[in-house]
């Protein structure tokens, strides 16, 4: 029996991917898109709708979600309310937001996940962050996206400093009487340590993550070089949340 999906956002560069994969596999079966300015009725062969009410009453099992982060939280909320298993990959939910989505997800027994990268070396470049700032307590970040994207830092970045942060704690780093000529120069700072953005035409999604002792450094990096390799994760996702009861923030969880 096929896995019913929706998919929103379609249009979009990751949608458009994740599209591509749901047709490709075997076990998935779209049934609707979702575009809020498309003129289309269907796309392939797919039902197209602008809004997402419209889909009240479809029958479908996930809905993956790669749109903006003004439209994502309720898109999940909706997706939840409907028993529609989210798979969203659209970045900038806050912290209250998230634990708001899984209340929702336990209430109305229903799996999900946001995940920030669904890479699976991203993933790994997280894990491994997490192990070496047991040692290596002195750390920045450095992401690199398109210049499209909306949010700075991304979800990668944010993730990977929680994932520091829960085996660190709190460490000021830098000189006491550090200042800066120029604002912003040192970054964002989170828990003590820095997070610095870049956004320049060319780039896909790449991240660093920079560790420092005496006499030694360590480098751990990730690069997407094209958007396909996000798709083993979300396609393993999508089998996956519809055996969960309830919504988890991160694809660690799941793999």
């Amino acid at each position: 029996m096929s896995i019913k999906v929706i998919i929103a956002g379609f249009k979009g560069k990751m949608g458009s991917e994740a599209l591509k994969m749901v047709q490709n596999e075997m076990e998935f079966e779209p049934v609707a898109l979702i575009d809020p300015f498309s003129e289309l009725t269907e796309y392939q062969g797919i039902p197209v709708y602008n809004h997402k009410e419209e889909l009240a009453d479809i029958k479908a099992d996930v809905w993956i979600d790669f749109t903006t982060p003004q439209v994502a939280f309720e898109n999940t909320f909706f997706a939840l309310e409907h028993h529609f298993a989210p798979v969203v990959g659209t970045t900038g939910f806050k912290e209250s937001q998230i634990e708001e989505l899984i209340v929702l997800s336990k209430e109305k027994q229903c799996g999900g996940l946001i995940a920030p990268n669904f890479a699976i070396g991203a993933i790994l470049m997280m894990s491994f962050a997490k192990q070496a700032a047991k040692y290596f307590p002195d750390v920045e970040i450095i992401e690199l996206h398109h210049d499209q994207k909306k949010d700075a830092p991304s979800g990668t970045a944010l993730k990977t400093a929680e994932m520091i942060s829960s085996v660190r704690g709190m460490k000021v780093q830098g000189a006491v009487d550090e200042t800066e000529n120029l604002k912003g120069a040192r970054g964002a700072e989170y828990n003590g340590f820095r997070i610095h953005s870049v956004r320049l035409p060319g780039l896909v999604a790449h991240q660093e993550v920079i560790f420092g002792s005496k006499g030694e450094g360590l480098r751990i990096r990730h690069d997407s070089f094209d958007r396909t390799s996000f798709m083993t994760g979300v396609n393993h996702a999508v089998k996956e949340v519809v055996k969960q009861n309830q919504l988890v923030y991160g694809l660690e969880n799941i793999l």
